[in-house]
């Protein structure tokens, strides 16, 4: 019988298992020599991975005076699976914590992750972390890491500069930079530049002993990443100038808006009631946020640029303004002080009939309903409808109705109705007479301070105005200065200019002006005075001007809600600000006083002036 040989196959099986054992060797060869993949993890019970948070960027103002910085604290971190038996109770203790807060947070922990680290409890100054750091030891599975919180060294401008918090749900959801327990702006510039203060963050890894003392980086932090700090940036607030504007608002409802008119620089930005801002810093942040939340007052709302209000009688100089670019009306035109909206000079005589700039110092409102009517009858439209599309075109040239887009925080457009809106209401059959209010600023409109002040701010340049703005520079950015230089022309006729700003000079020059009362001989000021009509309650002061007349270098405006006559209450608190900011003091104590220690909050019984 036939044997097959089966010698040959020997070979072959001999060179599969060398070639197996080749393939095996040169694997370990590679993983002992040129990678520590296993290395590491056969040591990663003494690894820890260290996050490294960077320093947040620090804001100044226009003076390079610091208005936010960081202070170290410290979060103590937990790694379940590494804690073993310890005295729990001498922990709490040195924690000044409750057993059954240990209990919920170790739970809170093991359920995010057994083998990863968390916050156990967060935000511990040196002083709460001194009696335990050196006892570390006793705690396997705890350690610390530093952390910085927000300081604020002046009390000013809390809705504005706004607040860092920990990171929600939504946020993580949002963003994939931020992890459980990580920092992010909430609100104002924190929140508007958030990308730019929160900087990098880099990571270490180290070697830790069986105590959880680090001793020292793993293979000379080959696997370390550098942290990248925040931007610094400089706004163009004053200081001293926004603390003012605080004092003066104490006790009272409403904004200061002052800028600087050929910038756009944004010099106060006052929202009353406010709060200090390192109320909403460390662990009693919640708390304080919740009251702060509730308070019937309204502290966190930033009225500067989300309060919105009808306009008033400031409005009176856009009204002018459109009716001399129209032709309708010229600086001389004469109207009788009598008809729809009419009200009477302030003074002994009764004046009638007055040209333009009288009834402009003099905010007589007859003289702009007539104005108006002259602007919605104007010929050269085909009818009271297309002559209204026209007039609202020119409004919002002055940036009403719509957000500037710059790094104003929670900023609202306001409001200029449409003819939509009025063919919606009145089925369509409207006229110049039934839109009348709009002639004084009343009605349906509604500005934002920032934008009254905006307003002022075109006049003073004789018709162009940079979008108002807070960045001045950011560090390790070049360019980011000149983001706001552009220009934007309102383009009525120059002379037409002229006619307002003389007007506004007679609010203050003219005994018949409305601001009269706080003319100063040495320091040119011209303004407008609006008593607002609030269907809420008494009349919202209002006011903007800007100063010096010739050459301005602050366009102001003031609203004090439910405060009563413009001329009482906003008129003298603009004028203060203006002498403050172009003199560095006030020489008017008896009207400072009078000012500051006001409570229009809680006394709201006001005298007619």
């Amino acid at each position: 019988m036939y044997r097959k040989d089966y010698s040959a196959r020997k070979y072959v099986i001999i060179a599969g298992f060398t070639l197996v054992a080749v393939v095996i060797l040169v694997r370990l060869f590679y993983l002992q020599v040129y990678t520590n993949q296993y290395k590491l993890s056969a040591r990663d019970i003494a690894l820890r991975r260290v996050i490294e948070y960077p320093a947040r960027g620090r804001i100044y103002d226009r003076h390079h005076k610091l208005l936010v910085y960081n202070d170290a604290v410290y979060d103590l971190m937990v790694i379940p699976r590494q804690v073993k038996s310890m005295d729990t109770l001498k922990f709490c203790r040195l924690l000044q914590i409750s057993k059954a807060f240990f209990i919920k947070m170790m739970a809170k922990a093991k359920h995010y992750s057994y083998y990863k680290p968390s916050i156990f409890l967060k935000q511990l100054s040196q002083k709460d972390k001194g009696p335990i750091e050196e006892i570390m030891y006793e705690f396997p599975g705890f350690y610390f890491q530093t952390r910085t919180l927000r300081h604020y060294p002046y009390p000013i401008a809390a809705q504005l500069l706004g607040n860092v918090g920990e990171v929600n749900q939504r946020d993580l959801k949002r963003y994939s930079y931020y992890k459980p327990g990580d920092y992010i702006g909430k609100s104002g510039i924190e929140m508007f530049y958030e990308k730019e203060l929160r900087g990098k963050k880099g990571s270490r890894l180290v070697e830790v002993d069986v105590h959880n003392n680090v001793k020292g980086s793993f293979q000379n932090g080959k696997f370390d990443t550098l942290s990248i700090p925040g931007a610094d940036l400089t706004l163009s607030l004053d200081e001293k100038l926004q603390a003012y504007g605080q004092l003066l608002m104490q006790n009272k409802k409403g904004s200061i808006v002052a800028i600087a008119p050929k910038t756009g620089e944004i010099l106060a930005f006052v929202s009353s009631p406010t709060y200090n801002p390192n109320l909403l810093v460390g662990r009693q942040r919640s708390k304080n946020y919740n009251r702060l939340l509730h308070d019937s007052s309204k502290p966190l709302m930033d009225r500067a640029s989300s309060g919105t209000y009808p306009p008033g009688s400031t409005f009176k100089l856009i009204e002018a303004l459109i009716g001399l670019q129209d032709g309708v009306v010229t600086a001389n035109t004469w109207f009788t002080n009598q008809g729809p909206a009419s009200k009477p000079i302030p003074s002994d005589s009764y004046i009638s009939p007055v040209q333009m700039k009288l009834a402009i110092a003099a905010s007589i409102n007859s003289y702009f309903w007539k104005t108006f009517r002259a602007i919605m009858d104007n010929p050269k439209y085909a009818n009271t409808h297309d002559a209204f599309d026209a007039w609202r075109k020119k409004v919002l040239s002055f940036g009403l109705g719509h957000r500037f887009n710059t790094d104003i925080p929670f900023e609202k457009p306001g409001y200029i109705p449409t003819r939509a809106y009025y063919d919606k209401v009145y089925h369509g059959s409207w006229n110049a007479m039934t839109i009348r209010s709009l002639s004084i600023g009343q009605g349906e409109i509604l500005v934002t301070p920032v934008q009254l002040a905006n307003v002022a701010a075109i006049i003073a340049n004789r018709g162009y105005y940079v979008k108002p703005h807070f960045l001045i520079s950011m560090s390790g950015d070049d360019t980011i200065s000149g983001k706001y230089h552009k220009k934007y022309k309102v383009p009525f006729n120059q002379s037409y200019y002229k006619v307002a700003r003389e007007a506004m000079t007679e609010v203050f020059t003219s005994t018949h002006g409305t601001a009269h009362a706080y003319y100063m001989k040495s320091l040119s000021q011209a303004g407008k005075t609006g008593t607002v009509q609030n269907p809420q309650g008494k009349d919202n002061s209002m006011f903007m001007a800007f100063a010096p007349v010739e050459h301005p270098k602050i366009a102001i405006a003031v609203v004090v809600e439910h405060a009563g006559y413009g001329a009482t209450w906003a008129a003298p608190i603009a004028s203060l600000m203006i002498e403050k900011y172009l003199r560095g003091k006030t020489k008017r104590p008896l009207l400072e006083k009078r000012i500051i220690n006001a409570d229009l909050i809680h006394n709201q019984k006001l005298k007619k002036p």
